[in-house]
Order: C-alpha cells, then sequence, then structure tokens
C-alpha cells in the first residue's frame, strides 16, 4: 500500500465497481447523495485502487454514480495502489461501517441548529421519520430548574457525605417531560440537593425518588 497518498482528480469513465460491495442504497437514499454533492460538492474522495488500466473502487460507489448521473466529467480520489482482493475486501468493509455510535442529545442540538426537517431531509442520511425523532428528542433542561438558593441557605446542611456519580442520559416522552421537571424540581427543594452542581442536585432528587421517599 502506498504512503503519503494524495487526492487526485480522474476521469469518471476510468472507474470501476467493484463485485463485492455490500453496502445497498435506496432510491430516496441515492437522491440525497446527489443533492449534497451539488451543494457541497465532492468533499469526501473515493477510494481506489489499480487494477490494469483503471481504478475499481473499494468505498465511495454510490458517490461516483451520483457524479455520473449528474453529469461531472471528474471525480476526486485516494489511490491505495495494487492491493490484493483480500486487502481491498478488508478496507471496503471498513471503509463502510462505524466504529461508533452518535449521542442522540447531542446529535438532536446539531442538526435543529444546521436548519428545518423539511431542508434537512433532502441531504442528510437520515429517513423524515429518523428526523423527526431527533428533533423531538428532549431532555430535562437541569440548568433551569428554578430553585431558590436564598431560601435553602438555613436549610441545607453543613456538609455532604463524599458520593460517586455516574452521569445517565435518557429519554421520556415529550408530555410527560414538564411533569418529571416539575416533581425533580420539587424534591430539590424539599430535600436540600442544592449544594453540588445541577447535574448531581438532579441526580440525587432522582434517587431519592426512586427510593421510594416520594410520595
Amino acid at each position: 500500500m502506498r504512503n503519503n497518498l494524495q487526492v487526485q482528480q480522474v476521469p469518471v469513465e476510468q472507474l470501476t465497481p467493484n463485485p463485492y460491495n455490500t453496502n445497498v442504497v435506496s432510491p430516496a437514499n441515492e437522491e440525497k447523495i446527489k443533492e449534497s454533492l451539488k451543494r457541497f460538492g465532492q468533499f469526501k474522495p473515493i477510494l481506489v485502487r489499480e487494477i490494469e488500466n483503471s481504478f475499481e473502487i473499494i468505498g465511495g460507489e454510490h458517490r461516483w454514480r451520483a457524479a455520473q448521473e449528474l453529469g461531472l466529467k471528474e471525480v476526486s480520489v485516494i489511490n491505495l495502489g495494487a492491493l490484493s482482493d483480500e486487502d481491498a475486501k478488508k478496507i471496503s468493509l471498513i471503509d463502510n461501517g462505524r466504529y461508533g455510535e452518535d449521542d442522540a442529545f447531542r446529535l438532536s442540538e446539531l442538526l435543529s441548529s444546521l436548519g428545518d426537517i423539511d431542508d434537512l431531509s433532502t441531504y442528510m442520511p437520515y429517513t423524515d421519520k429518523g428526523l423527526e425523532s431527533l428533533f423531538a428528542n428532549s431532555s430535562i433542561e437541569i440548568d433551569d430548574l428554578e430553585v431558590d438558593e436564598e431560601e435553602l441557605a438555613e436549610e441545607a446542611p453543613t456538609e455532604k457525605p463524599v458520593r460517586t456519580h455516574v452521569v445517565m442520559r435518557f429519554k421520556v416522552p415529550i408530555e410527560d417531560s414538564g411533569k418529571i421537571q416539575k416533581i425533580i424540581e420539587r424534591i430539590m427543594k424539599e430535600q436540600g440537593f442544592t449544594e453540588s452542581d445541577s447535574l448531581t442536585n438532579a441526580g440525587d432528587a432522582l434517587v431519592y425518588l426512586c427510593n421510594g421517599k416520594e410520595e
């Protein structure tokens, strides 16, 4: 395999698809790939290897097909050289896979900052239903919980035991989120969970509730 790989422009007709690509794209997502190319250009090069007088695609076949349909004469590629069939297949699987998954709350916030569902659905790799679910993803705004610190100053314990906490994230139905927030806020006030950061205070209130202390 070559070192110091570089992006180069090659005619679209010099590329050929491989016979082992397992990545299947629906017609709807093919349209999204084309829309992405129209808006942003080809920002991700196609991975290829050298075979005789042409380049065989290892990763990026659908981007190549979209470029052809849009009438592009050249595409950006990264040439990995004369790879063996085995290495090409392994790299193809790696290129099509992901090692992680999205944090649903952070992804929801990011998508919401980029536009509305109607626009994002034309080029983002999510279904309309998936985008609606992500936009509806709701978490309790812990920092906005209204707790009167001065009112609780005299009631708050002078010293809290050392605790070990872990951050947990979860989804609740939108129609129940307000009710849950009010319950946690009330327990924080009544039990004096105000000495730590807001996440810890809310977590203490939730544990208190789960332990059956809430009537």
